[in-house]
C-alpha cells in the first residue's frame, strides 16, 4: 500500500495534518478504554485546536487532563441531538482560520458517533477536513473477530423494535459481507436471539469491553451465543460481528482465493499439491477425487467433513469443501458437518477450552 504525503480529495487543497494557514475540521480518533492507545498527534491536535467539539464535555476534558493538555474555554458539546445546529458556528470558525477539533467519548468520531454530518457540510463549504486516525471498535472487534476482513460493512446499532428491526436483520444475515452491529449490553440477548431464528448455525464474534482489563471475545454460532449470553449478566461495551451469509454469487473467485470468506483456502491441486512445499494442514482438496460413479455413502460423508473440521474449518465453509470434494449436495454435507460438530460439543470434556468460551 503506497501513500502520498498531502494528497487531498477532488477539488480539495492538499495537505496533511492539521496544518497552519486555513481552518479546517478534524476528526480525532481518542482511546476506546485503554488510555496506553494515545497517540502524539492526538495530545498535539487537542492541544493546538482552537475549538474542541466532543459528545460529552466532562469526559473529554477528563481525558485532556490526563494527557496533559488544558482544555480551557474550548470545549463545545457536540452529539446526535445537537449537531445540526451546531454546524454553522462551527463552520464560521474554521473560515476564520481556525482549527476545530472533533473528538468522541471512546473511538473514531462519524462511525455510529457524532461527526458525519459536520463533515458533510465543510466538504460542502469547501472547508478542509482531515484526521487523526487511531483507535476504533469497529476495526478492533473486525480484526479479532476470525471472521472475513475481504469485505465488510458497518451496520451499526440496531433499531430497538418493530419492522425497521426485522427488516434490518433480514438484510444482515441475507449479506454475503462480514458485518459488524453495535449492541447494548441490555439488548446483546435479544439480538443474538434474533440471529438465531434467522440463521442458527451462522457464525458470530462477540467482543466486549476490548482494549479493557476484562476484554472477552467470544466465538461461536448464533444460537451457542443466544444460550451463551441469554443468562449472563453483560456489561460494558459490545460488537458483534456476523459472517457473510455466503460467497457472493457476483465474486466467481472468493470461494478460493487468499483472504476470500473466512481468510481459509479451499483449492488444492488434485494431486495433493499445495505449492512447492505440497499440502498444508489446512488444506482441504477441493476437486473430487478419483473414485466411482456411486454416490458416497454417510460414513465417507461423515469421514470427510470430520477431517475438514478437524483443520479449523467452520461448518459452512467444511459444507463447500466436501460437497464439491465428493460431489454431494451441499446440503448434506451441511447436515453432517452440524452433526459431527454437535457430538463433538457434547462429548467435549467439562472445563475443557471450548469453541464459544474462548477469551482474547
Amino acid at each position: 500500500m503506497s501513500v502520498r504525503a498531502g494528497a487531498g480529495a477532488r477539488g480539495g487543497s492538499a495537505g496533511a495534518g492539521t496544518g497552519t494557514g486555513a481552518g479546517a475540521v478534524v476528526l480525532v480518533a481518542t482511546p476506546i478504554g485503554n488510555l496506553g492507545d494515545v497517540s502524539t498527534r492526538l495530545v498535539e491536535t487537542l492541544r493546538s485546536a482552537d475549538l474542541v467539539c466532543c459528545e460529552d464535555t466532562r469526559r473529554t476534558r477528563a481525558l485532556m487532563s490526563a494527557v496533559g493538555v488544558p482544555a480551557g474555554g474550548r470545549l463545545r458539546s457536540l452529539h446526535a441531538h445537537n449537531e445540526a445546529a451546531r454546524i454553522p458556528e462551527l463552520l464560521a470558525a474554521a473560515s476564520r482560520g481556525q482549527t476545530v477539533a472533533v473528538v468522541t467519548d471512546a473511538g473514531m468520531p462519524a462511525i455510529s458517533d457524532p461527526g458525519a454530518r459536520l463533515t458533510a457540510a465543510a466538504a460542502a463549504a469547501g472547508i478542509r477536513v482531515t484526521v487523526v486516525p487511531g483507535p476504533s471498535a469497529v476495526l478492533a472487534a473486525l480484526v479479532v473477530s476470525g471472521l472475513s476482513t475481504s469485505r465488510f460493512c458497518v451496520e451499526g446499532f440496531l433499531p430497538r423494535s418493530g419492522g425497521a428491526r426485522r427488516r434490518r436483520l433480514d438484510a444482515v444475515v441475507s449479506d454475503p459481507r462480514t458485518t459488524v452491529v453495535l449492541e447494548s449490553p441490555q439488548r446483546l440477548g435479544s439480538t443474538l436471539g434474533d440471529l438465531a431464528t434467522r440463521d442458527p448455525e451462522r457464525e458470530v464474534a462477540v467482543c466486549r469491553e476490548l482494549t479493557k482489563l476484562h476484554e472477552e471475545v467470544w466465538r461461536g454460532t448464533a444460537s451457542e451465543a443466544a444460550d451463551h449470553f441469554s443468562s449472563r449478566d453483560v456489561r460494558g461495551e459490545v460488537v458483534v460481528v456476523v459472517a457473510g451469509s455466503g460467497v457472493d454469487p457476483g465474486d466467481a473467485e472468493a470461494a478460493g482465493a487468499p483472504g476470500g470468506r473466512r481468510g481459509r483456502r479451499a483449492d488444492a491441486d488434485a494431486d495433493g499439491g499445495g505449492g512447492p512445499d505440497g499440502p498444508t494442514h489446512a488444506e482441504v482438496r477441493a476437486h473430487p477425487v478419483g473414485r466411482s460413479s456411486a454416490e458416497p455413502t454417510d460414513a465417507e460423508v461423515r469421514r470427510a467433513v470430520t477431517e475438514a473440521l478437524a483443520t479449523g474449518y467452520s461448518v459452512r465453509d467444511t459444507a463447500d469443501a466436501v460437497a464439491k470434494r465428493l460431489g454431494v449436495s451441499r446440503r448434506r454435507a451441511y447436515g453432517a458437518a452440524v452433526s459431527v460438530r454437535q457430538r463433538g460439543s457434547q462429548s467435549r470434556e467439562p472445563g475443557a477450552p471450548g469453541k464459544g468460551g474462548h477469551l482474547s
